[in-house]
């Protein structure tokens, strides 16, 4: 049987079209069974990367933590790559490694309110099944921060909550909620200094200190999906009217509404407050030689509507990248983060441990006497808005809270303007 020539320009007609096909349905069958990065490399063993913002404590926590690990784990090493000192800088740079996938990051440490976005965008390994790690020995609220869409996405590496800084000269016992704090305002008048300030200008920490006041009356920003607004309650209402009543009333200072940390923690360490919400880092400056309130003043957990109140949750978690060649070596390093070592050595700079027992370690109260009001405050504390919108949800937060605070918006237009906000937060 004779075979049909096909002319030369029919031939490659062919053959131009069938590979157009194939091209077409292999791109088809990946996009409909693209794999997921989370299911990869799940028992990759070797060196790895942790990645983290610049070290910036005295002992060299995180230069220990790896030269701990690294003692014991020599072939399986992990390298610390020190980003800058600059949050903004830290967040563009996990966010560029994770979008290319590269796989030059296998641990990274994420500050609390980046968690659930990198979680939604599927760039951090769920620790679940046989990723499970055992937070039974961990205070909750830091499990929450690291928890999106009830799924556990990352260890809690270090924490950290706000703390009510007190002249117990003039005031003997610290208020356990804002009617009692507000109540000895009349004190601070006599001695002519503020009664109470935060953290008030128009940048993360007004997010902080409107969140703190608004949680603490029993209100919430959003479901637990990540995304439906819950802001629009009377206990919002309540909390965010507190504080713009004691503002309108003088009991927070005119100024305040300028202060960020530093600014804050100088008025109290100056001997111009009689309480300030501020995060332990402030109790080194008062207790300096140089404090007008040294040997005068008292830490305390924050107040809320009838006892203690709901801190701001603050600290790194530490999460795999889905993107990780060597999975099964960045769990284990994850447990050792969390571990009775790891975390003594964390406290031990002075960042805030993840797991209570750490709190009751007499040597580290001796050193840092604020720990048990600390750890209650972190025990109460609630973490940010755990949303993949963290940014805009922050940004309404603030812009509405400054605005009710200065009095160009009313308490009900300022909760009503956080609504819209997170309504619109993820278009």
């Amino acid at each position: 049987m004779a075979l049909t020539k096909v002319p030369p320009l029919r031939a490659a007609l062919m053959l131009t079209s069938i590979a157009i096909l194939t091209a077409a349905f292999t791109t088809a069958c990946s996009s409909d069974t693209g794999s997921d990065p989370t299911t990869e490399n799940l028992t990759g063993r070797g060196p790895i990367t942790y990645v983290e913002g610049k070290d910036t404590t005295e002992t060299g926590v995180v230069k220990q933590l790896i030269d701990r690990w690294n003692a014991a784990h020599p072939d399986e090493p992990v390298t610390y790559k020190e980003q800058s000192n600059d949050a903004s800088a830290q967040y563009d740079d996990l966010v560029e490694h994770m979008r290319s996938k590269s796989a030059e990051y296998d641990v990274v440490a994420l500050d609390v309110p980046w968690t659930a976005e990198f979680a939604a965008k599927g760039w951090i390994q769920p620790l679940e099944d046989s990723f499970a790690i055992d937070t039974s020995t961990l205070l909750s609220p830091p499990v929450a921060s690291a928890t999106y869409n009830e799924t556990l996405y990352a260890a809690p590496r270090n924490t950290n909550g706000g703390l009510l800084f007190y002249r117990k000269d003039l005031v003997p016992h610290p208020p356990r909620t804002w009617n009692e704090m507000l109540a000895q305002c009349p004190i601070a008048r006599e001695h002519n200094i503020g009664c109470y300030a935060g953290q008030f200008a128009p940048y993360e920490g007004l997010t902080v200190n409107t969140a703190e006041v608004i949680n603490a009356f029993g209100g919430t920003f959003v479901g637990s999906d990540g995304k439906t607004p819950t802001v629009n309650t009377p206990q919002a209402r309540a909390g965010l009217g507190t504080l713009v009543d004691a503002y309108r009333r003088g009991d927070i200072p005119e100024q305040a509404i300028t202060f960020k940390e530093p600014e804050s923690g100088a008025a109290f360490t100056q001997g111009r407050l009689l309480f300030l919400r501020s995060w332990p880092s402030t109790y080194g400056d008062a207790a300096s030689e140089s404090s007008a309130v040294r040997d005068k003043f008292g830490v305390a957990p924050l107040p809320g509507e009838t006892g203690i109140g709901a801190s701001t949750l603050g600290g790194y978690n530490a999460a795999i990248s889905a993107f990780s060649k060597n999975k099964a070596t960045a769990l284990d390093f994850l447990r050792f983060l969390i571990s009775e070592d790891a975390q003594h050595i964390i406290a031990s700079g002075a960042l805030p441990s993840v797991r209570g027992s750490i709190y009751d370690d007499p040597a580290l109260i001796a050193k840092m006497p604020y720990l048990p009001a600390l750890k209650d405050s972190i025990s109460n504390a609630v973490p940010r808005p755990v949303t993949p919108f963290y940014p805009a949800v922050s940004k309404a937060i603030q812009d509405n809270a400054y605005a009710a605070l200065n009095g160009t918006k009313s308490v009900d237009d300022a909760i009503i303007g956080i609504q819209k906000g997170i309504e619109t937060a993820g278009s």
